[in-house]
């Protein structure tokens, strides 16, 4: 088979087409025949030598995929040859098939194409962990999510509207805000003209955040969050070290 291999780090010219030996299905593994792959952050970082995969998994990049199963490891049960799945990867989606722990499989959305669906794991998995499991977002609360229109804020815009919460969403320029009001939110600020802080106030502040910039953020976060608000940081766009009033979070019982 043939695969994405990195000469070393470095820009998209260090990316090179390979023949590489095909994945073989261990216990509790399929292999999937590759219909898709997609790009994320991560990809890139990996790319340029900051986001190393995990000891043990795949040389390759990819950190998710679709497709069609071909094999079937021992210990695997409810798949089968011939499904569609699309899958979260420590790495090697960028190749023509992948050996994924069984796991680490999602069926494809019924309404959602083959294709299309390698753009779904990484999103899907990040919002639902975070929004649902960490931040326990419930119904009529208010998420702000930062950097909406991206991939991670325009998945969490819908699910959060699934939910029956309210989304406040920052995004850099009017088409991108234009975006996430089609995909739900209901408030949408330009973080270049105002400040997300006191507009949230006006909506009676953010019971859960979700926050890619990290540090640059984090004192106007904790300023912008409700009573008993949630702040969960999934990224550090902005940065790795801040100051953190840990009186502001106590006086509003927040995390």
């Amino acid at each position: 088979m043939h695969a994405i291999t990195i000469s070393e780090p470095g820009g998209p010219e260090v990316l090179q087409w390979a023949e590489v030996p095909d994945p073989v299905a261990g216990p509790g593994e399929v292999v999937v025949d590759v219909a898709a792959s997609a790009v994320n952050r991560a990809d890139l970082l990996q790319r340029q030598g900051f986001y190393p995969p995990p000891p043990g998994a795949s040389e390759y990049p990819g950190l998710e995929c679709s497709g069609t199963i071909i094999e079937v490891g021992d210990d695997v049960d409810g798949w089968q040859e011939g499904d569609e799945v699309c899958a979260l990867l420590a790495g090697g989606g960028y190749a023509e098939k992948v050996a994924i722990p069984a796991g680490q499989l999602l069926p494809v959305p019924g309404e959602v194409e083959l294709i299309a669906a390698a753009s779904l794991p990484e999103v899907a998995c990040t919002v639902w962990s975070n929004v649902v499991l960490v931040a326990d977002l419930a119904e009529d609360e208010l998420l702000l999510v930062h950097g909406g229109a991206g991939g991670v804020g325009t998945h969490a815009i819908q699910v959060a509207k699934a939910l029956g919460a309210r989304v406040a969403v920052t995004a850099g320029d009017d088409d991108r805000l234009d975006r996430c009001r089609q995909l739900g939110a209901d408030v949408t600020i330009n973080y270049r003209t105002e400040d997300f802080v006191d507009v949230v106030k006006e909506h009676g502040g953010a019971d859960v955040i979700l926050d890619v910039l990290g540090a640059k953020y984090l004192e106007r976060n904790v300023n912008a969050l409700a009573t008993g608000g949630r702040l969960v940081v999934i990224g550090m766009q902005g940065g790795r070290k801040a100051e953190l009033d840990l009186a502001k979070l106590l006086v509003k019982r927040a995390a």
